[in-house]
């Protein structure tokens, strides 16, 4: 039915090649590039002896803009899916409009040298991609992407007007080792670094990095989980779609061992980005430490215990004040067993692949660039447990809500 090229094979990309292979209804010719082609050849081995599907490869360099529109060019791909580092959106938005090509991503674009998570440098896309014909989604994986679904779906389900939204995301697993991060090290430990935002009565209000704390009671069994508010990239895009909204906040629990790690890394230079000589050339701190940490695909083995993700919104239906929990919950082990991958991974990529669906199949197609919250999410919603991630909504006390 369709014919996709993704671009990326880390653990997402390897997620993402799994559960495309599985959709073999809506995924009928699949390529997966990288430039390290190993990787590719490592998973499309995988998929081949798990799944007996065949996917083709090939190496590829995603920040060299006439090199990818020339693969475009020549493949003719129905959708771009990129699941690469967050720094390499702007060239491979560029082939895709030197092409013709439909694009879609997990992460907002964010520059090598300025760790700042924002939207405005994809936005300014909008008119080129409206102009070329061309679809633009952004954000496609869990949060952002899922949590966007999320909130879109409770406005036009739950709610007349929603208040507050508290995205919350927790990892209550174990992976036996020390110290770890769950996706990419060097983008992990810039989100944490950096200093908290959230927006209120239409202004952003900053705090300093991992200053403002408080406890959250998941269910199915997760229990009562320390959480820590971060500035994270839908509350840009959430602020702006959002009718009646007040206040819209992101937290992320980590644990002590996890927090002390960090700062040790933190107090001798190991998490800055600025580059520093050593033996002559300049490297950047953070980049180095990314180098030397566990591969977070290398995880998944040993990973035991579940995470969950979703959105505590508060608002109004009918003259009464409601709250709601929208929500998903995952096991590592069952995730494993599914893609050989970590749930974190799986967290990601099986939204990537939900969202390609929604592109491929018409059923978000439409000129120009858009966040998830701006496209129906009724069938996003529909497919999504088919491909591996449930989800369910709980009605919770308002006067529970975090403060």
């Amino acid at each position: 039915m369709s014919k996709v090229i993704i671009v990326g094979a880390g653990g997402v990309g390897k997620v993402v090649a799994h559960k495309c292979a599985q959709a073999e209804d809506i995924f009928t010719d699949i390529l997966l590039a990288s430039r390290t082609v190993e990787k590719c050849e490592r998973i499309a081995e995988e998929i081949a002896h798990m799944r007996g599907r065949v996917l083709r490869t090939c190496a590829l360099d995603a920040d060299n803009v006439s090199a990818v529109t020339r693969l475009l060019e020549t493949e003719k791909p129905d959708l771009l899916i990129n699941v690469a580092l967050p720094y390499q959106d702007l060239p491979l938005m560029d082939a895709c409009l030197a092409a013709g090509v439909d694009y879609m991503d997990t992460a907002n674009y964010e520059p090598l040298d300025n760790p700042k998570f924002e939207y405005k440098y994809q936005w300014a896309y909008r008119e080129r991609f409206k102009e070329a014909n061309v679809m633009a989604l952004l954000g496609s994986g869990f949060d952002p992407g899922v949590t966007n679904v999320f909130c879109a779906y409770a406005q036009k389900h739950l709610f007349d007007e929603i208040h507050t939204v508290d995205i919350v995301d927790v990892n209550a697993g174990n992976h036996g080792l020390p110290f770890a991060t769950n996706f990419n090290p060097e983008i992990n430990i810039r989100e944490i670094t950096q200093e908290g935002r959230y927006w209120e009565e239409g202004e952003y209000k900053a705090v300093s990095p991992m200053s403002v704390k408080c406890d959250y009671h998941f269910p199915a069994g997760i229990g009562s989980q320390p959480l820590y508010l971060l500035y994270h990239e839908e509350l840009e895009s959430l602020a702006l779609n959002l009718k009646g909204l007040k206040r819209i906040r992101f937290w992320m629990g980590f644990s002590e061992n996890y927090l002390n790690h960090l700062k040790v890394l933190e107090n001798v230079g190991m998490t800055s980005h600025e580059p520093v000589v050593f033996e002559g050339k300049k490297i950047s701190p953070v980049a180095f430490l990314r180098s030397v940490l566990p591969d977070p695909a290398s995880l998944a083995e040993r990973y035991t215990g579940k995470i969950c993700i979703g959105c505590d919104i508060t608002g109004v239906k009918n003259g009464q004040t409601k709250r709601y929990f929208v929500h998903s919950i995952l096991d590592h082990v069952e995730t494993y067993t599914d893609t050989r991958s970590q749930a974190i991974s799986y967290s990601t990529g099986v939204p990537a692949v939900t969202g390609a669906a929604m592109v491929v199949t018409g059923k978000w197609r439409k000129d120009g660039v858009y966040n998830m919250e701006e496209c129906d999410p009724d069938p996003f919603l529909e497919l999504m447990p088919k491909l591996g991630i449930p989800w369910d909504v709980t009605e919770l006390d308002p006067a529970g809500a975090i403060k």
